[in-house]
């Protein structure tokens, strides 16, 4: 009988107990035992699991069944106590993610696509399109790989890094399940952002999973559909009125907010009338605003706006009486601020090396 490959960083302790019982006659007290070398003591190199290895002809079989390809990591800058680490996969294909630290903690935002074909006007990994998907497994390979590299710290998981999550839905909700079980990464579901540019079938998705804890981020940037379209293509499908239904039905927990990030640029979604449009698209969902100044990238069509300009715009939402949080921008010459991942990819891009 030929078997696939057990793919262990894309499975539950509940998926390897049945695994290891049809292919092998073993079950939890293996899993266990392999779950704790793989994400407690952050070993790859389960077969050599003394529980394994004592378990007659299992350490073999699982040499030669296992698939265990978090990747390599090529490449690591910091700058301003922030991180950006590239994996090269197993087909040679590479990722960007960002480790950012926290009073208590650290986060780590991941990737869910090679590029992305969502194709927004301030974002630097829409300029590579898309190359293809990240299954489960390279997308938790990303945070194995931060935690075994910068500590346990490594507690929050924020999906706002190369592509969009909900344009490959099925691999992120399973990395989630996988992320979350408490016999192995145990990451809480309040610990873990989804980020969208406004996919609506999406978020009808997420809201159906029952994973009523994560938390919802959605990428709006614009306070009217004419400059939305204008930025982001997907606003042309999805209208802004389309996605506030889908926001407004979108089950919340109770002190449960969303995170709207508004990426600020000047002359085109900073004027006085777009706070005010702005202000009543949010009422009354339970929303807290994410100010981003406009990071530029390669040959970016936009400025970055002054700290005063950023300002401005913050007090006139805070005066409409909307949360809004300010964020503060590091990591912008590493090209790992929000909007810049994927550099490698737009240059290639310009260089005609670009695949489709």
């Amino acid at each position: 009988m030929t078997w696939e490959r057990l793919n262990i960083l894309a499975m539950t302790h509940d998926a390897l107990c049945h695994e290891l019982g049809d292919r092998y006659g073993r079950g939890t007290y293996h899993a266990s035992a392999i779950f704790k070398e793989l994400y407690v003591d952050l070993n790859g190199a389960v077969d050599r699991t003394p529980a394994v290895v004592a378990s007659r002809g299992l350490s073999e079989a699982l040499r030669r069944d296992l698939w265990f390809e978090p990747g390599t990591m090529v490449q690591e800058q910091c700058q301003d106590g922030i991180t950006k680490f590239v994996i090269r996969l197993h087909d040679g294909e590479t990722v960007e993610s960002v480790v950012l630290p926290m009073v208590t903690h650290q986060t780590v935002c991941v990737s869910s696509q090679v590029g992305c074909r969502m194709g927004c006007r301030f974002c630097e990994t829409a300029k590579a399109g898309l190359r293809r998907n990240l299954t489960a497994d390279e997308i938790v390979g990303q945070v194995w790989m931060a935690r075994r590299r910068y500590g346990r710290h490594v507690r929050n998981v924020v999906f706002m890094g190369m592509g969009e999550p909900f344009d490959n839905i099925d691999n992120v909700l399973q990395a989630i399940r996988v992320m979350n079980d408490q016999r192995g990464l145990d990451i809480a579901q309040r610990y873990i952002t989804v980020s969208t540019v406004g996919l609506v079938p999406g978020i009808e998705r997420l809201a159906a999973s029952k994973m009523s804890h994560l938390r919802l981020a959605v990428s709006l940037n614009a306070s009217n559909d004419l400059i939305r379209s204008e930025l982001m293509p997907i606003n042309r499908v999805y209208s802004m009125a389309a996605l506030h239904r889908s926001l407004a039905a979108y089950p919340m927990k109770k002190k449960q907010t969303l995170m709207v990030a508004y990426v600020l640029i000047p002359g085109l979604n900073d004027r006085p009338e777009h706070v005010r449009e702005l202000a009543a698209y949010l009422n009354p969902l339970p929303v807290k605003v994410n100010l981003i100044p406009f990071n530029p990238g390669t040959g970016a069509p936009f400025r970055a706006p002054e700290e005063e300009e950023v300002k401005r715009f913050c007090n006139a939402l805070v005066a409409q009486r909307v949360q809004v949080q300010q964020r503060t921008t590091k990591g912008r010459d590493l090209m790992a601020a929000c909007g810049q991942l994927g550099s490698r990819y737009a240059s290639e891009r310009a260089n005609g090396q670009n695949r489709v």
